[in-house]
């Protein structure tokens, strides 16, 4: 790779040993896509775990005197004021401290602490073509696909390393010639809400491996149906960029798509591919029902909270409701008195927290409902099961503790 004199003195350590340690990681990944140089990004957001390896890392860059030149945005952990204290059910304090450390390793390093997933909706927001350094599983496929941003599906640790240097190796996605679609995906499918795109984004077996290019949606979508798409095509088939014909803003025609090359292959979804996704990936269960619902993987927005306290205010809840979102959108919902017309009917406004945390230990061995694949694909590995229905009926099963 061809380093400028600042990313080699970088590298040699006149910026520090942090520095020179997260620039020597940069510039591996660069060498082993064959990237010619590195290239300075505006935005970053690392999508930590609060898992062991994560820390690890974390702790080893802050402990190396590295301080972040783009402040990232971070993914969640879990609340700690939520789930210490008088919570009902509290989280070990051996959890609690690694949350701790977490929470006190990205502080030092200078990241933004906003602890959500879903950044790109409200609070880190690229432009048109700008270079970023974003992971998450549903934050690369937006950045590129909705906004026309250019990042690679880097992971926390690369895209943590590339916030401190604040370069990238230029390779993949942030190259012109790389981000063409070459599948075309004809959406035969009834695209009522935003669930069925859950759905859609499940698809990633049938779409194959590429770049696709969706015909027959909607022009205009909804923020919350785009992503869900991303973040389950991420999850099906590791897509960091799709187009949507006549929406995304690379896909004015199919052609523009295509880069006016032939697709290599064609597929049809329908709503009997959707219906059997549904039914494939919910867990299999003896009964109908239910011990509590969960929404919000990737974090829900302040108007799907909204809606869900128009559909139970003066209600009661037959089984406990999570709903995770942003500290921003439940800051919001305080103040609109939406976070109040929830509590009354039993529901809790979680912000800050994922459902791949051991903060849900008592969950275990229960049965829950969700509209999210994603939701329900990764609490799977703490023995939480979940059957996957449309927001409206799994909002009625929570009132009456039964998936009809």
């Amino acid at each position: 790779m061809k380093l400028t004199t600042e990313q080699q003195e970088m590298l040699d350590g006149k910026f520090g040993e942090g520095a020179a340690y997260a620039m020597k990681i940069q510039v591996g990944i660069g060498e082993c896509f064959d990237a010619p140089r590195m290239v300075p990004i505006k935005r970053a957001h690392v999508a930590l775990s609060n898992q062991a390896g994560d820390l690890w890392f974390a702790e080893k860059l802050l402990k190396a005197g590295a301080k972040c030149r783009v402040a990232p945005t971070v993914n969640p952990g879990f609340c700690l004021g939520h789930f210490t204290g008088s919570c009902a059910h509290p989280v070990d304090e051996e959890d609690a401290d690694h949350m701790r450390r977490t929470d006190a390793a990205y502080r030092g390093l200078g990241a933004v602490l906003s602890y959500n997933c879903t950044p790109y909706i409200a609070t880190n927001v690229p432009n048109f073509g700008e270079v970023c350094a974003f992971s998450e599983s549903s934050a690369t496929p937006y950045a590129n696909s909705v906004w026309g941003a250019r990042t690679n599906r880097e992971s926390a640790n690369s895209a943590l390393c590339a916030a401190v240097t604040g370069y990238v190796p230029e390779y993949g996605l942030l190259l012109d010639e790389n981000r063409k679609g070459d599948i075309v995906v004809h959406v035969e499918a009834d695209m009522k809400t935003a669930y069925e795109y859950h759905l859609l984004g499940m698809m990633g077996d049938k779409i194959g491996e590429g770049i696709p290019v969706f015909t027959g949606l909607p022009h205009t979508i909804t923020p919350e149906a785009l992503r869900n798409l991303g973040a389950e095509l991420n999850t099906s088939g590791a897509y960091g960029m799709y187009h949507i014909v006549g929406c995304t803003p690379e896909a004015p025609t199919l052609e523009a798509a295509l880069g006016g090359a032939k697709p290599k292959r064609e597929v049809v979804i329908t709503d009997k591919d959707l219906q059997d996704m549904q039914e494939e990936f919910s867990d299999k269960v003896n009964s109908s029902k239910v011990d509590f619902a969960m929404f919000g993987c990737p974090h829900f927005t302040l108007e799907e909270a909204i809606y869900i306290a128009r559909q139970i205010e003066g209600k009661k809840l037959t089984v406990p409701m999570y709903i995770l979102v942003s500290s921003h959108a439940l800051q919001m919902a305080e103040r609109m008195g939406i976070e109040e017309i929830l509590a009354a009917a039993g529901a809790e406004l979680i912000s800050d927290t994922c459902p791949d945390q051991p903060c849900w230990h008592y969950l275990k061995g229960k049965v829950g409902v969700t509209e999210s694949p994603k939701c329900a694909y990764y609490p799977r590995r703490r023995g939480i099961h979940f059957l996957i229905r449309d927001l409206d009926t799994c909002i009625e099963a929570a009132l009456t503790g039964e998936v009809k």
